[in-house]
């Protein structure tokens, strides 16, 4: 998250987070289950119907022989339905709309089809999973996810605590930022739920290059840092949001992480960019490595 002295596009309004649809994605892995958790919890919050989705992955079964092929199919599916109706048998939906989606096919363009025909406005994921079923959601097929969801993705990594509210409410929000492309629509979503919610927000830069600078340097990008920051903010914002800024010197990744911790973060909010070539298959990213050891759910909202 290196400085870049482009402008930034201030806030114009705080524009209210509307969910209405949210897509779970699940393995049936225990993150799975634990980001379902999450995904109900903001669904009792804001009257949100849940999608909860499963998709057999054709490279889980194509490569073998065609008599072994198909056999594997078989017992793919079944154990997706068990799973399912374990999911349903266990009552943890009970008192939330909801619909079952058991899909065949590739994951994101499954995926991406589903954000547009159910109008998803939220897809929520669990990373590191390996459930009763074939991995679907282990680590580069959530970012490949994350990375081209047009709508908002919420991720719950290994490292979030296995409880979620019966009913979201969040205390703590860090907006962590570099500045990039679609920054402004991140920004609106971390001040949205800072404002729904009545919570701190932290707004956070990190410079990665710190080692390079001298202390008045140091001070001087501080400065430049925490006013283009406060250009995020909406009008008046300080009426109804409690914000405090925060600009640290080294990898993006640990300064994040460690700003979380020492904020007791509810959730952290932070763009990502588009990757539509290799998506979850390039090295690890800032986003990635931040959301496989989050101890929250993390938000991440396309550039």
């Amino acid at each position: 998250m290196t400085q870049v002295m482009e402008p930034v596009e201030r806030v114009a309004t705080a524009t209210k987070v509307s969910l209405t649809k949210i897509m779970v994605l699940t393995d049936f892995s225990e993150v799975s289950n634990v980001a379902l958790q999450h995904a109900l919890a903001l669904a009792r919050r804001y009257d949100a119907q849940i999608c909860l989705t499963h998709v057999i992955a054709p490279d889980s079964y194509q490569l073998a022989e065609p008599g072994l092929a198909e056999m594997t199919y078989q017992k793919l599916r079944q154990a997706a339905e068990r799973g399912i109706a374990d999911i349903l048998v266990s009552g943890i939906l009970r008192g939330v709309p909801h619909e079952v989606l058991l899909e065949e096919g590739y994951v994101w363009p499954t995926v991406e089809r589903l954000i547009k025909d159910k109008e998803i406005d939220l897809v929520v994921t669990g990373t590191h999973g390996t459930g009763k079923v074939k991995k679907l959601l282990v680590g580069s097929v959530a970012e490949e996810v994350f990375r081209q969801a047009k709508c908002a993705v919420l991720t719950v990594g290994p490292r979030v605590k296995n409880t979620a509210p019966d009913e979201v409410d969040l205390q703590n929000i860090l907006f962590a930022t570099d500045f990039g492309p679609g920054a402004t629509r991140a920004v609106e979503y971390a001040f949205s739920l800072a404002q729904e919610h009545a919570a701190q927000l932290t707004v956070l830069h990190v410079i990665e290059e710190g080692a390079v600078y001298t202390r008045e340097s140091e001070k001087r990008l501080r400065e430049l840092s925490i006013a283009r920051m406060k250009m995020f903010m909406p009008p008046e914002s300080d009426n109804w949001c409690k914000v405090k800024f925060r600009v640290a010197f080294g990898a993006a990744p640990e300064e994040i992480l460690a700003e979380a911790k020492d904020t007791n973060a509810d959730l952290i909010v932070m763009g990502a960019k588009t990757r539509t070539t290799f998506a979850g298959h390039a090295p690890l990213s800032v986003a990635y490595n931040v959301v496989a050891k989050a101890p929250c759910p993390v938000v991440t909202i396309r550039g």
